[in-house]
């Protein structure tokens, strides 16, 4: 089973299960959404608290005291005793819920929170591998996927960074080096000659009518305007 174990107060995890970085980041959301319900004048001093939680820069003393680095200065830290903080903000916090306070508050209750998380959870180490395969890649912040005509051949691109913007750029850059080649169209075929109808006259376009002589011959004829006949030639 995996553990978490606490050296002064600071968070430890099992190196050899990854979700125990999870689970411990759930814990102290759960805990900060506790504490913004209970302290709602101090949402803004909770959000920092979780983030000096996360960040690792709080250590329980044996003696129920509590160090905290300051967000501004890297070299100052704050030393909570009996619920009283060092800090300028303490004096004017709702309650004294100071930052500080509040992110060693949180600690402790976010550290008993995941030890009772995982000795009730069933997540088992899996077995080693008989060969050794690579760590899969984290997953980028940002990615796009693009399809990519290259040396006559369609390929998916996929680009991957942690800005969006350098990742835009990247991506005119790269659409750039491949523009988009029209293939030429052929013209539509011509349609096909239809027949002409018998007795057809192409030249007046009207139906002629087929007459018979004494003879036996046949032909097509029909009046036109000036008096005349047209036999359509």
């Amino acid at each position: 089973m995996a553990t978490v174990t606490e050296s002064n107060g600071v968070v430890n995890f099992d190196q050899t299960l990854t979700d125990t970085r999870a689970l411990w980041r759930e814990a102290v959301t759960t805990v900060a959404e506790k504490a913004k319900a209970t302290l709602p004048q101090c949402n803004g001093r909770v959000d920092k608290a979780m983030a000096i939680v996360l960040n690792g820069d709080v250590e329980l003393l044996p003696d129920g005291k509590a160090r905290v680095a300051s967000q501004s200065n890297g070299t100052t830290e704050y030393v909570i005793c009996n619920g009283v903080c060092e800090c300028k903000d303490f004096p004017k916090a709702p309650s004294g819920w100071c930052k500080h306070r509040i992110a060693a508050g949180m600690q402790k209750r976010a550290i008993a929170l995941m030890q009772r998380t995982l000795a009730t959870s069933t997540i088992t180490q899996p077995e080693a591998p008989s060969q050794p395969t690579p760590a899969p890649l984290p997953e980028a912040p940002a990615s796009v996927n693009v399809r990519l005509v290259v040396s006559g051949r369609e390929v998916q691109w996929t680009l991957r960074d942690t800005d969006e913007a350098r990742l835009a750029a990247r991506l005119a850059a790269l659409l750039a080096r491949y523009p988009v080649t029209e293939a030429p169209t052929s013209p539509a075929p011509a349609p096909a000659a239809q027949p002409t109808p018998e007795g057809w006259c192409v030249r007046h376009g009207v139906q002629m009518k087929l007459n018979h002589g004494k003879d036996g011959r046949q032909w097509w004829s029909h009046r036109v305007a000036e008096g005349g006949w047209c036999k359509g030639r």
